[in-house]
């Protein structure tokens, strides 16, 4: 049985972390580094890290908090904001990442995630996708979920990952925040349709929200949360106990 991972998501901006909902209404949480240490020694599997307003401002990725963060850290680290090209990528490696997200770079450069597959390995980059219900179908938004780009995001996942990503991030805009459950439909979608890990993201809200997830969708590798981690609402160890409890296999 593959083990389940638990990700922490940690939303930079201007070098705090934040949280809104449905991507909006941000507030301030804490120093991102405090909390990817705490996170770390906590029992979470893997952190992610997003500048989310990077590419809405048209400027590079923050170095410095990732540097000093990924130093502190024994776990696994994704991060994205900003990455449109081949350099970003090479940057953001040398500062302390794992693996690499990119969104709205590789909507406008789709070549990217095939440039940087075979540079670096289709391991490290993770194609990251910002979701939304417009019309009856999901479709694909960019900057930080503030565009659409009338792209249908089932098709476009598999493009993706087609041309080299080996992990998949789904963010759901209409869950995010709102600590309703994980978009099950959605999330059962891109699993059917991608042979690569897939990351759920957006409306967990308790415990019972994780153990539907992976019961609900067996296949699906990891759950990712921010804001009920970060407030304390769930508590990293509390969370893998009960999923073993519920013949779910994680790492303790």
């Amino acid at each position: 049985m593959i083990t389940k991972r638990i990700i922490p998501c940690l939303d930079v901006k201007d070098g705090r972390v934040v949280k809104g909902v449905n991507f909006l209404g941000l507030s301030d949480v804490s120093s991102p580094v405090e909390l990817a240490k705490a996170y770390s020694e906590l029992g979470a599997d893997e952190l992610v890290f997003y500048d989310i307003t990077a590419s809405y401002e048209g400027r590079a990725l923050f170095t410095d908090i990732l540097t000093e963060a990924a130093s502190k850290i024994f776990i696994p680290l994704t991060v994205g904001g900003g990455i449109n090209t081949l350099a970003d990528f090479d940057r953001v490696l040398k500062c302390g990442a794992d693996k690499v997200s990119v969104n709205s770079g590789a909507i406008r450069n789709p070549s990217l995630i095939g440039e940087a597959a075979k540079r670096y390995g289709d391991q490290c980059v993770v194609i990251s996708c910002d979701v939304k219900r417009v019309d009856g179908e999901f479709r694909v938004f960019a900057k930080g979920g503030r565009e659409d780009t009338g792209m249908e995001a089932i098709s476009w996942i598999k493009h993706c990952v087609d041309m080299g990503a080996g992990e998949v991030v789904v963010n759901s805009i209409d869950t995010d925040g709102v600590k309703g459950g994980f978009d099950i439909e959605m999330l059962r979608a891109v699993r059917k349709t991608v042979k690569v890990p897939v990351i759920a993201s957006g409306g967990a809200g308790s415990i019972q929200h994780f153990i539907d997830l992976f019961k609900e969708i067996p296949d699906i590798d990891a759950g990712l949360a921010a804001s009920v981690f970060h407030f304390g609402e769930i508590e990293i160890r509390d969370l893998k106990e009960k999923l073993r409890e519920n013949g779910i296999s994680v790492r303790l």
